[in-house]
C-alpha cells in the first residue's frame, strides 16, 4: 500500500482521473490502474479498490447523464445479460501477470481512444433501422467478451462498449455515456463479487487508505460528470489524459517484453 508521500501523489491523480473519465460517463478504472502502474505499484493488488471507485464514479456519471430519450435499458439489456455473469467469472479467474498486463495495455489504448473520440459521432436516429433480434445477436456475444475481460483486469468495460454503441448507431454521444455508465456499474459489481475475498482483507487492514481514494474519486466524479453532462467536455485535459494512458500502455508492453 502507498506511503504518505505516495498518497500525496496518488490522491490528486485519482481525483483528476475520476473527473475526466466521468465527463464522458465512465468510472475511471483503466485510468486508476494506469497511474498506479506509472508510480510503480503492482496493479493487480489494487483491482478490488479500483472496482469500488469504478462503481461509485460510474453511478454518479449515470445519474448525471441519464436523460429521457438518451438512455435505453432495452438496448443495453442484450449486452448486460451475458456480461454480468462473465464479469463475475473473470473476477474469479486468476490470470498470470503477463496476461493481466497485456489485457490492461489493450484497455488503456481503448480508453485513450474513447477520450479523444469526436463528440459528433453516433446517432440515435439510426437505432430504429436495427431490429431487436439483430441487437440481441450482437449484444450477447459482445457482452460476454467484454464482461470476461473486464472481470479479469478489474475494469467496467465501458471504454469498449461506448465506441460499439456509437458505431452501431444505437444512441448518441451522451446516450452512450449513460448506457456505458450503467454497464460499468453492473459489471464492476459482478467483478467485485469475484474479488470478495481480497476485498475483505483490504477493508480490514487498509480502510483509511481506501477511504481516502473513495473521497477523492467521489469529488472528482461529481464535478466531472456534472461538467460533461451540462457543458462541453474539457477536450484539452482529455487529450493529456489520453497521452498518459498511451504512455502507461507502452510501459506495460515493454515490461512484458523485457
Amino acid at each position: 500500500m502507498p506511503s504518505t508521500d505516495q498518497l500525496l501523489i496518488l490522491l490528486p491523480l485519482i481525483f483528476l482521473v475520476a473527473a475526466l473519465y466521468s465527463s464522458v460517463g465512465h468510472g475511471g478504472a483503466s485510468g486508476y490502474l494506469a497511474v498506479i502502474s506509472l508510480i510503480g505499484f503492482a496493479t493487480k493488488a489494487f483491482v478490488p479498490i479500483v472496482l469500488i471507485l469504478n462503481v461509485l464514479v460510474a453511478s454518479i456519471s449515470f445519474l448525471n447523464y441519464r436523460k429521457p430519450g438518451a438512455f435505453s435499458f432495452q438496448r443495453l439489456l442484450p449486452f448486460v445479460v451475458t456480461s454480468i455473469p462473465a464479469a463475475y467469472i473473470g473476477g474469479l479467474w486468476k490470470v498470470s501477470d503477463v496476461t493481466f498486463q497485456v489485457l490492461l495495455g489493450v484497455a488503456l489504448i481503448a480508453a485513450a481512444w474513447r477520450l479523444v473520440l469526436p463528440r459528433a459521432r453516433g446517432n440515435s436516429g439510426n437505432a430504429p433501422s436495427r431490429t431487436t433480434a439483430s441487437i440481441w445477436a450482437i449484444g450477447l456475444p459482445v457482452g460476454l467478451v467484454l464482461g470476461l475481460v473486464s472481470g479479469m483486469i478489474g475494469i467496467g468495460g465501458g471504454v469498449f462498449l461506448s465506441p460499439i454503441l456509437l458505431f452501431l448507431g444505437l444512441t448518441d454521444m451522451k446516450g452512450s455515456a449513460a448506457m456505458a455508465a450503467a454497464f460499468i456499474v453492473l459489471n464492476s459489481l459482478a467483478g467485485l463479487a469475484g474479488h470478495a475475498g481480497e476485498l475483505s482483507v483490504l477493508l480490514s487492514s487498509e480502510a483509511p487508505t481506501v477511504l481516502s481514494f473513495v473521497v477523492a474519486a467521489i469529488i472528482g466524479g461529481t464535478l466531472g460528470s456534472r461538467w460533461g453532462a451540462i457543458r462541453t467536455q474539457p477536450r484539452t485535459l482529455q487529450y493529456v489524459l489520453a497521452s498518459v494512458l498511451l504512455f502507461a500502455s507502452v510501459k506495460l508492453v515493454l515490461s512484458v517484453l523485457s
